[in-house]
């Protein structure tokens, strides 16, 4: 029975705390409950909670490109069924679809539960994260060889896959026939609807507890406190109109490089991003949805007024996101987008461009922007099962005014995930892991200089394996500050039969490139851009960088002398 509390600042500050902690809550049971490690030790995943009318109102921590999706998917489920009265208690929505309710690629897959107390629809749980496979041309889904998104996998609109507490088996049928590893990919699926129970669980724990009234009046609260306290933030950014370009390599079908540019209008109430003049959308499978470009606007406004504020709805009632429909940032039906995060970020690389010399004490010198994913498929040398190894990349962060960029470190889009560790990788998928270390690559000298990438060597055990991945910024390198030296690209490199030679097989975008037993894919990860002239930098600096092995004698005298 609810019992009757007085809404006073301290009931309602209780409230709003508990609500935030529902989403590090479900957080903690998807990761305890999943079979992937590309979930349970990468965390690529978010979850959080809605109002009744899909206002975020927490967040838990994970992927940070998913700012932006979990409120759109849940207005996307108000707007096809709640005015048909399709939403029960009990129910359960999926849905992947990139260019409605809130999806980025095919293999993101979303899970939704709208909560009821005493009959009346009060929020929704939701939770968002990578499938390891989720069928299409090529084995992991994502794949820079499509030319639409037929090729990218199983397309799910926003649908009932749990109706009032029982599972549509037509829709699990549908999913499991589709899917190259059905138990691993459903076990994903049971993992979020466990997670999205134990926050319907906590949030009806809570209004059981303190009434409708006081529930809904803190929600409110929470998302006005998250406006007020992000506006006071807005005021201390820098005021005016500014300017970015760039260059993404290419959409992985051609070589021709697209452009993308940013208008940036920031007043003490508003933070306008006009993306108007970017490439219309490519051929190949680098194109980003409109929800997407929200969402990394979202990300890097955050990044720029106050991170440590719970993010909901309210702290991001000051951006405005402009572009004409059908570019690289907001492209349509069919055209392919399962390497999406490559556009996507480019959308908060430019507002950091435009930014980073007005705020040198928040802003870094360019990163390695890239997720680096990479895709081995093969067989298990011991069992002889068909393995897929889905995983992200960590590269450096620029510097700073201050001080060196960060080595080893995973792009913006990641947030919150983690690398598979080497002993994981190789008794599930039965790769050999050589190295996984710094490299002293050049690029990113300067008088503080760019985080170092890495090194990462899988050597194939099993007769045939594939190689799919992409890896943005191989042909443009992270941007350098006042006189700073660019970063080194991302790339990868096959080595045959595990040794060096020439030609050298290197790409920015791989896809199904066939190994055989004994040859190394070696990923390559970029280092961050440097921050003043490298003619600066401290001679004990210096010999710190040769005696750690991040600069070479030879680099040393060239750059530095």
């Amino acid at each position: 029975m609810t019992q009757s509390y007085e809404i006073n600042p301290y009931t309602l500050e209780i409230i709003k705390t508990s609500l935030t902690a529902i989403g590090d809550e479900m957080f903690a049971a998807m990761s305890r409950s999943s079979m992937s490690p590309i979930i349970y030790e990468a965390l690529d995943y978010s979850v959080g909670i809605t109002n009744a009318t899909g206002d975020l109102i927490a967040q838990g921590n994970g992927t940070t490109v998913f700012l932006g999706m979990i409120d759109s998917l849940v207005k996307d489920i108000l707007t096809k069924f709640q005015h048909k009265g399709q939403i029960k208690d009990g129910d359960v929505f999926i849905s992947n679809d990139p260019y409605q309710g809130g999806g980025t690629h095919l293999s993101d897959v979303a899970l939704a539960k709208p909560v009821f107390f005493e009959g009346e629809l009060v929020g929704f749980t939701v939770n968002k994260a990578h499938w390891v496979d989720v069928g299409g041309m090529s084995p992991g889904s994502f794949t820079t060889a499509s030319n639409e998104i037929y090729q990218e996998g199983l397309q799910l609109p926003t649908v009932k896959v749990i109706s009032q507490g029982e599972p549509v088996e037509s829709v699990l049928d549908i999913l499991q026939a589709n899917i190259r590893l059905p138990e691993d990919s459903m076990g994903d699926f049971w993992a979020g609807i466990a997670a999205n129970n134990v926050g319907e669980a906590r949030l009806l724990e809570l209004y059981r507890k303190y009434g409708k009234d006081a529930m809904s009046r803190a929600m409110n609260e929470l998302l006005d406190y998250g406006e007020m306290m992000i506006e006071a933030e807005l005021k201390k950014l820098p005021q005016g109109t500014f300017f970015a370009e760039d260059w993404i390599d290419d959409d992985g079908l051609s070589d021709e490089p697209l452009k993308v540019c940013l208008k940036l209008d920031i007043t003490e109430k508003k933070f306008i991003a006009d993306f108007t003049g970017s490439a219309p959308q490519a051929l190949g499978s680098i194109n980003n949805s409109r929800t997407g470009l929200v969402s990394a606007i979202r990300t890097i406004f955050k990044a720029l007024t106050n991170p440590n504020i719970p993010a909901n709805g309210g702290c991001f009632r000051a951006i405005e996101v402009i572009c004409p429909d059908e570019t690289i940032f907001t492209a349509k039906r069919p055209a392919p987008v399962s390497t999406y995060w490559e556009t996507m970020l480019y959308a908060e690389d430019l507002v950091w461009q435009a930014l980073a010399e007005y705020l040198p004490d928040r802003l870094t010198a360019g990163h390695v922007l890239s997720v680096c994913a990479s895709i081995l498929a093969g067989t298990h040398p011991e069992t002889g099962e068909n393995t897929i190894l889905v995983e992200p990349l960590v590269g450096g962060w620029g510097a700073m005014k201050h001080r060196d960029g960060l080595n080893g470190q995973f792009s913006i889009a990641d947030g919150e995930t983690y690398n598979i560790p080497v002993e994981i990788t190789e008794a599930r998928y039965g790769v050999q892991v050589n190295q996984y270390a710094f490299h002293n690559e050049d690029g990113g000298e300067g008088k503080y200089r760019g985080g170092k990438g890495v090194y990462l060597d899988y050597q194939v055990r099993c007769d045939e394996a594939y190689f799919t991945g992409s890896f943005g910024r191989f042909k443009f390198p992270p941007w350098g500050v006042d006189g700073g030296h660019k970063g080194s690209p991302n790339y990868a490199e096959v080595l045959r039969q595990g040794k060096q030679g020439s030609p050298r097989e290197i790409y920015g975008k791989p896809a199904r490139v066939k190994l055989y037993k004994g040859d190394v894919i070696r990923c390559v990860t970029a280092t961050g851009g440097g921050w003043g002239s490298p003619k600066d930098r401290p001679r004990a600096d210096i010999k710190r960088d040769v005696r750690d092995g991040f600069v070479t004698k030879d680099q040393a005298k060239k750059y530095y002398q």
